[in-house]
């Protein structure tokens, strides 16, 4: 089954560009793209879309009301965001919206495998020199208290192992790891592990 993939972004250039990276993925089917928000929420309808390569600033409707719109109408659609390097005030909206992945718009076609890959693996994916960036300012949450077990799972998670790979690591069950994250999930107020994985990493509830 192929990803069915749409390309949001308001630089024409850009865009081509990464349209020319996926129709090199045997694994993609490009079902569309929009040069912002308002052209993309049509191409929703029918929800004939799996994953979603969006922009952040773009005139009309911005990445983050677009993706805000595109979750409600396809609850299930993965978005990736393009991101530039002097993005960074965005992200803490981006991330509590429940998105996948952040990817910087010049990345190559590895680095665009290796997140789409990732997201679709149920795990979490930041370009790394986003994820510095992100994380430059540490924020002290007292009041969330997990469990030395709650712990060790979301070490993992912010490792970017999926589901399995954490039970088969820590030996427990595919059902328990699943449990513990919904606990987490619940305890920080995070829509996704994506989210989940910033929360921790900006309270130094792990060590990486």
């Amino acid at each position: 089954m192929k990803i069915r993939t749409i390309v949001v972004d308001d630089h024409r250039i850009l865009r081509d560009g990464i349209k020319a990276l996926l129709r090199e993925m045997e694994n993609i089917e490009l079902v569309g793209e929009a040069s912002n928000g308002h052209e993309l929420i049509p191409l929703l309808g029918n929800c004939n879309v799996d994953l979603i390569l969006m922009d952040i600033n773009m005139p009309k409707m911005n990445g983050i009301d677009a993706s805000r719109e595109a979750l409600k109408i396809c609850p299930g659609v993965k978005i990736i965001v393009l991101s530039m390097h002097d993005d960074i005030g965005y992200y803490d909206s981006i991330v509590q919206l429940g998105v996948d992945g952040f990817l910087l718009k010049e990345s190559n076609y590895s680095e665009l495998e290796k997140a789409i890959e990732s997201v679709f693996d149920g795990r979490p994916y930041f370009s790394q020199e986003l994820l510095l960036k992100l994380l430059r300012v540490k924020k002290d949450d007292s009041s969330v208290q997990i469990t030395q077990r709650e712990k060790d799972v979301l070490q993992l998670i912010c490792r970017g192992l999926s589901t399995a790979e954490i039970a088969d690591k820590l030996f427990l069950s595919v059902s328990t790891i699943e449990k513990h994250r919904a606990e987490l999930l619940v305890k920080t107020n995070s829509p996704n592990s994506t989210a989940l994985a910033v929360y921790a990493m900006k309270n130094n509830l792990v060590d990486l």
